[in-house]
């Protein structure tokens, strides 16, 4: 490759900035957490969710080559950002706490999922097209960040289970548990509904509890557990 080649208008697609809006998106995120702007960095991971899921669409409709994978790289860098530091950040700043040993717990938690973000994700790049399944190995990452803001935004947050929940999770994300890909049409334009319905000010709520939170985060905690059955 010759040093003119290198110029980033040689790597960077339409797809890319998607991918960079999703990273946007979870910086921001991050951002309104260290305000303790709790409810709009609940909305800004679920945007971000949102940015995830179409970067993979946009680039086979335009027929995208990318031989180097620049692309495959440039949306691993943005998830862990989304899907790594954003819901550490938002656990950390949503439990108050004063220095001393339960501050670093919440820490080493809060760690702990960034680093089994980094881990997965490493992992999926290093083993995709080389293995014989089309299942996800390990719970997919946006999930923790879905699971993080609908539960904030059901108005049922408790930070303890939420540090709880950030264990189980990040060691499934880790784990070589095979997770089926979304295919149930169905299940995802219910979910797209509850997505839009949690973004736009429309208040939906039945004492005190959101309902298209609570049922998101029912469905996000159905499809991590039920794999754990099988």
């Amino acid at each position: 490759m010759k040093i003119e080649d290198t110029h980033m208008k040689s790597f960077i697609a339409v797809s890319d900035i998607i991918s960079l809006l999703n990273m946007t998106s979870g910086f921001l995120s991050i951002i309104s957490s260290i305000n303790h702007e709790f409810r709009i960095a609940a909305i800004l991971m679920i945007i971000a969710i949102m940015f995830d899921s179409s970067d993979g669409w946009v680039a086979r409709k335009i027929n995208r080559q990318d031989k180097l994978g620049f692309g495959k790289n440039i949306d691993s860098l943005s998830d862990i950002v989304s899907f790594g530091m954003a819901p550490a950040i938002f656990l950390y700043t949503s439990i108050n706490t004063t220095p001393g040993i339960f501050q670093i717990v919440v820490i080493l938690v809060s760690l702990f999922i960034v680093i089994c973000g980094v881990l997965r994700l490493t992992r999926y790049n290093v083993i995709a097209g080389k293995i014989d399944t089309t299942d996800f190995i390990g719970f997919p990452i946006p999930g923790i960040s879905l699971i993080m803001a609908s539960f904030y935004l059901s108005g049922l947050y408790n930070p303890y289970v939420a540090l709880i929940l950030g264990i189980i999770i990040s060691l499934m994300m880790i784990s070589n548990i095979k997770y089926p890909k979304f295919d149930n049409m169905p299940l995802i334009a219910i979910s797209c509904i509850l997505i839009i319905l949690l973004i736009l000010p429309i208040k939906l709520y039945i004492f005190n509890i959101n309902i298209p939170a609570i049922l998101l985060l029912l469905f996000c905690l159905y499809y991590l557990i039920i794999n754990l059955i099988k």
